[in-house]
């Protein structure tokens, strides 16, 4: 390796063996001391904001709760007593901007508008925090705090702490080393310039003069006898030369045989597998061959010459003697697959044939070095694994075509019971109400009480029948993923419950600009089977309220509908989303156990997943995803969509 410039010497390298050594310790010193303050500083500087977010939060629950904002905002003017705190925010529970706190000086917009995923995190020199406001285990709302970090102060600080430290540290090593050297390399230096004279002048008889009883010294000793031993040797090498100058032309020609020897072995080797063979120039066999001897069962007399053909099967020879004409005059490989004579077992199997030419000096072929590997039961495998496959595919077919008959049948029999079942239906709801019409007057009042309730179960069991055939036909539907206004389509939805009991004054939210990619069909079902339960469980609750949003929770975009009507116990939540199941009596609320079976089929196909939170009495959040990312306008936007809720609400 060519040595820097300014370090030839040992003089040099000793100098600047003492400075790098210093100035390493100094900056692995200095830089470890500075990492585990800074980290010492950062760990400080969350449990310092962690504990002053945890005050203020658990101070501002009154405020929340009371919806006081003069307190919420007396709360965050509290940390002007604290500088490093540059920026404050409180939210709702809806995620509202409620009341904000900006040091003096400094720009309102550094307040995020909505609330962030709760934790801590860093940058633009700043440490900030998002943590949600919990009391009697109910979110109550966020709080939003930003500090100044100061790490890069801190930082500069510590670097000239360290280069001045590294300044004075280096400079003693220089003194340091100025005393070193002249002690120290001087008789090395002498040996260095003794070694330059022998090279110059060939002379093997200086010596260098020993001033030390150290290291140094037992190297100045060691160096006089390596001189005596050159001197020595160079004139034993002389006489040596002269001896192998004789011998180059005995070894010229014995590595000349020997490379060839070679040549044929990396050639043989390159090829073994299982028997190998050689012929000469013409593809004759001119030796004993053992190991084809052993495979085929001929003799070494019969497959001498050509014979060794003859033990191919009869109807490949043919092609086999063209192959090797060829090969012969173009001197190139074979690499044939045919059948062989097998002696043990007396059959012909499959084997793989491969010759390769030997070629001389010259660019003629030598001889010819092949071998034959025995394929047959690899073959047998691969047509076994033929045939499987073809079974397979007829298997999947067969299958596949059962399936289809299946559909089919299903089909016919949805096309069966929406006719067969729904015709005896009918007439018993027409001859009921004909009844109830002619006998107005005329029967009493147990007897119309007894044709309201076949009328009335007659209802039940005409829609139990559609939402079967309805959740039949949602695995059979066709999916056409598109981009859905899925905020639109949940007015449409509550409008028309509105118009079919105008009488009710519900509290109804639907946030702005919210877009799926999914089925227009699928969703209208989803929203209509979650918007009508909501609509039917606030039947009973004094100041019914729904609510249409997203969220986003966990790195994924959360479809949600909330209400504050009857809600359930989360113990029975696990059958919730079985056909068939009911957490009320039809007494209390009507219906017939599907459209929530019907709501989880359609979201599993579209890749999402749906599950809710509720309390007894306080109502109930069904939240839900679709396997894709969901848009929605600003918070702004949605903020003023509540107004205007609001204000329709009292209307």
């Amino acid at each position: 390796m060519k040595p820097l410039i300014g370090l030839r010497s040992v003089r040099h390298k000793m100098f600047a063996v003492v400075l790098l050594t210093s100035l390493t310790a100094l900056v692995v010193t200095g830089v470890s001391v500075a990492l585990y303050d800074l980290r010492t500083y950062r760990v400080a500087s969350e449990n310092d904001l962690r504990t002053q977010a945890e005050l203020i939060g658990r101070a501002s629950i009154p405020a929340l709760q009371f919806d006081d904002v003069q307190l919420a905002r007396s709360n965050l003017a509290l940390l002007s007593v604290r500088p490093v705190i540059t920026a404050a925010a409180l939210y709702n529970a809806k995620g509202s901007l409620y009341a904000h706190y900006v040091r003096k000086g400094l720009d309102a917009d550094r307040i995020p508008p909505l609330p962030e995923a709760e934790g801590i995190r860093f940058g633009d020199g700043h440490i900030k925090i998002f943590q949600r406001i919990v009391d009697n285990k109910e979110i109550v709302g966020s709080l939003y705090l930003q500090a100044e970090y100061g790490l890069a102060e801190r930082l500069l600080n510590y670097i000239g702490i360290l280069l001045a430290v590294g300044g004075v540290a280096l400079l003693a090593a220089l003194l340091l080393s100025s005393w070193l050297q002249v002690r120290v390399t001087q008789p090395i230096l002498a040996i260095a310039a003794l070694a330059r004279d022998v090279v110059k002048r060939r002379d093997y008889t200086l010596r260098a003069t020993k001033s030390t009883e150290d290291e140094i010294g037992d190297m100045v000793d060691a160096f006089n006898g390596m001189l005596t031993e050159i001197g020595r040797r160079t004139e034993a090498l002389e006489t040596s030369n002269r001896n192998l100058e004789r011998e180059i032309s005995e070894r010229r020609s014995a590595e000349r045989a020997l490379r060839d020897s070679e040549r044929r072995y990396r050639t043989l080797v390159a090829t073994l597998t299982s028997v190998a063979w050689n012929a000469n120039r013409s593809g004759e066999f001119v030796s004993a061959q053992p190991s084809w001897t052993a495979y085929t069962g001929q003799t070494d007399e019969e497959c001498r010459g050509t014979g060794w053909r003859r033990a191919f099967w009869p109807g490949d020879r043919q092609a086999l003697e063209r192959l090797w004409s060829a090969a012969i005059a173009t001197k190139q490989a074979i690499d044939y697959e045919t059948r062989l004579m097998h002696g043990p077992s007396g059959y012909y199997r499959v084997v793989s044939l491969r010759a390769l030419p030997v070629l001389d000096a010259d660019g003629e072929v030598r001889e010819w070095v092949g071998t034959v590997t025995d394929i047959d039961d690899r073959r047998r495998v691969e047509g076994e694994i033929h045939r499987l496959n073809a079974e397979l595919e007829r298997r999947v077919q067969e299958r596949t075509a059962q399936l289809q008959e299946a559909n089919r049948e299903l089909e016919a029999f949805s096309f069966s019971v929406s006719h067969d079942l729904r015709a005896p239906l009918r007439a018993i709801d027409g001859f009921s109400q004909a009844l109830m019409e002619d006998l107005e007057n005329k029967v009493d009042e147990q007897a119309s009480a007894y044709l309201t309730r076949i009328r009335s179960a007659t209802l039940r069991m005409g829609q139990l029948i559609e939402d079967l055939l309805n959740l039949s036909r949602i695995s059979r539907l066709e999916m056409q993923r598109i981009a859905v206004d899925v905020s639109g389509m949940a007015r449409q939805v509550l409008n028309e419950l509105k118009s079919r009991e105008p009488e009710r004054a519900v509290d109804v939210s639907v946030w702005e600009g919210v877009l799926v990619e999914g089925d227009p069909r699928l969703l209208r079902v989803v929203l209509e089977n979650l918007l009508g339960n909501a609509w039917k469980f606030t039947s009973k609750t004094p100041e019914p309220r729904i609510e249409f949003g997203v969220m986003r929770e966990a790195e994924r975009t959360v479809l949600f509908v909330r209400d504050n009507g009857a809600g359930f116990d989360m113990a029975y939540a696990g059958k919730l989303f079985g056909a068939f199941q009911r957490l009320h009596g039809t007494n209390e609320f009507p219906g017939t156990g599907i459209g929530l079976a019907t709501v989880q089929r359609i979201v599993h196909r579209h890749g999402g997943r749906i599950w809710c939170h509720a309390q007894p009495g306080k109502g109930a959040v069904f939240y839900f995803t679709l396997g894709t990312e969901a848009t929605a306008a600003p918070a702004s936007d949605n903020d003023a969509a509540e107004g205007a809720r609001e204000a329709r609400s009292g209307s």
